[in-house]
Formats: structure tokens, sequence, C-alpha cells
């Protein structure tokens, strides 16, 4: 199957609420797969084509596990990472790249200040400029660096869609989605990106987080499990919601991308049409809810409420 390159049918999904009367709306999609690949729930056009931006980080980062990268449980989480730029993050990167044989002047991502607002400001206080390595996206790329040296790809050009390491990452994109990859865009980062549909988003995360012990998805699932902190970031939402549901993986991505799953493989996968993130939440929350996650854990969103098919699927479930 190819997903369709066409406007998605998008949905209303969240109504922002001033005093019982709807100021705003955000339409969206999302789905929700059981561990077998059902779909147990879908609102708006979960078939269309779309960019996935930073929740297919899960995805490449197996994609080089199933190449025989050679990295720790935090390495696998920062190489699936869209991290804040905390110092944790930093010397993470920092680590996979000389165990490689590397350094920042090797990474191909742009120059950049941290992505959290309160490392950014320190890092401009203390007289810093912007870097490679403060980049969210430098844990990616250092993986993708030490999986060129294993194989002894060039690293140039390691962005190349034509480069070695790219085919095999869009071989393992299209082999965990079960889908023909569309369409071939380029990424804030530089690297390639990959057009999916979201169910096809879900399987492939949902089989990552079921994976069997000692199989490359197992690397990067335990990984993001064990260092939540290394994959977002010790004030990013993504980190507190699997720091509070036990074995859940989750990435979040830009333009208001959302994928989540739980150990036996149940997914979700969001896209907020508008790339609002204030709509992520509250539709992860319901989603997740209706995979018989404790509502108590979930992080609440005053204002803003889950409406339409999502919001009456949750109610009758």
């Amino acid at each position: 199957m190819i997903p369709e390159i066409r406007v998605p049918a998008h949905e209303p999904l969240v109504h922002l609420l001033r005093d019982g009367m709807v100021e705003g709306v955000h339409h969206g999609s999302a789905v929700v797969l059981a561990p077998d690949g059902r779909v147990l729930f879908s609102a708006g056009d979960v078939e269309a084509a779309f960019y996935p931006r930073s929740a297919a980080k899960p995805l490449q980062a197996t994609a080089m596990a199933r190449l025989g990268v050679d990295l720790s449980a935090a390495g696998f989480a920062v190489g699936a990472a869209s991290h804040s730029g905390e110092e944790i993050h930093l010397a993470e990167v920092l680590r996979t790249l000389d165990g490689a044989g590397f350094t920042e002047e090797d990474l191909r991502t742009p120059e950049d200040l941290p992505f959290d607002l309160v490392e950014r400001d320190a890092w401009i206080a203390s007289g810093r400029t912007a870097s490679r390595l403060a980049h969210n996206c430098s844990g990616k790329h250092a993986a993708m660096l030490a999986t060129c040296r294993l194989h002894d790809w060039s690293t140039r050009d390691y962005l190349d869609p034509g480069h070695p390491l790219q085919r095999a990452i869009a071989g393992c994109v299209e082999d965990l989605t079960g889908q023909r990859i569309p369409k071939v865009a380029v990424d804030g980062c530089g690297a390639p990106l990959f057009a999916v549909s979201l169910r096809g988003l879900a399987r492939a995360v949902g089989k990552i987080a079921a994976a069997s012990a000692g199989t490359p998805e197992s690397l990067v699932a335990e990984g993001i499990r064990k260092h939540p902190e290394l994959v977002a970031g010790t004030r990013r939402d993504v980190t507190a919601l699997m720091r509070a549901v036990p074995g859940l993986i989750a990435k979040d991505g830009f333009e208001a991308v959302q994928v989540a799953a739980l150990p036996d493989g149940t997914a979700i996968a969001i896209k907020i049409a508008d790339g609002g993130d204030r709509a992520r939440r509250p539709v992860l929350a319901a989603a997740l809810a209706l995979c018989g996650v404790e509502q108590d854990v979930l992080e609440p969103a005053p204002g803003l409420r889950v409406t339409g098919a999502l919001a009456e699927h949750h109610l009758a479930a």
C-alpha cells in the first residue's frame, strides 16, 4: 500500500472554551490500534500521506539498531530524541560521537540554540552561541555517524537520500509501517523525511513497543523507557507522561504530531491539522484513556475539551 498524497480530511477534535462558550477549534486526525493492528478508534483521515516529523525518530533509531550500531540504552534514547539541549543531553551526544571517533564538527545539524527556553536563556546569558551540538536532533545525527563508521560508509554526505544509511532507514520505515513511502522531503535538521500515514506510523511504533527482548526494536524501546528524560527533557510533557505510565514509549514531533505505545503494542498516532501544540496533549490523554490508562496520571489541559468522535467514543468506552 502507498499512502495517497492529498489534503487530509481532518475533523474537529478539540474545543477551546471560555466561560462555557467555544472560542477556538482545533481539527486533526487520530488513530488507536490494537496490538494485532486492528483499528480500535479513528477520527479524521488516518490513511492520507503526511510528514511525521520527529515522531519518526524511533523508526530511524530502529533502522540503525538493525544495522548493528553499538549504543548504550542512553545512546539509543538520545538517538531517538528531540532533546531540550540540557547538559545531560549534550553529554550523551558527545559520548556517542566520541565512541565512534567523531566530534561535534562532524555533525551536519544546523547550528542552533537549545530547544528548552530555560536552557536557551542560560546559554545566551553565559555568552554561548548557536552550535550543531545544541540542535535538538544532534543525538539522531550522532547515531547516524556511528552507524556509518561501523559500516565504513562516507560521513560527509550521510544525509543524502541516496546514501546507504538513508536507503536502509527508508527500507526499515517501509517494513515497520507496512507501507511504501510516497514522498521524501527534507526535515528541519537536514535529514530525509519520509511521508507515511497515521495508521502506518501507529503500526510501526506499536511493533517497536511490543518487540521481544534482544531484538533491535527492543533496544530502542528499552532505551526510551529507561531514559525518558533524554528523549525530550526534564521540563517536557512527553517525559512526564512516560514517567507516569509504566512501559509507555512516546515521541512528539513538530507540527503537532504525537505517537505513543504501550508495552503490549497498543499504539496511538495523532496529527493536529493547524500544528498547534496545545491541542496535542488533550487528544493524547483521551486516546490513552481509550487504551485503559487511568485518568489521574494524565496531566489536565485547562480550558481544552476533546470533542466530536473521540469524546463520544471515550464516553461510550
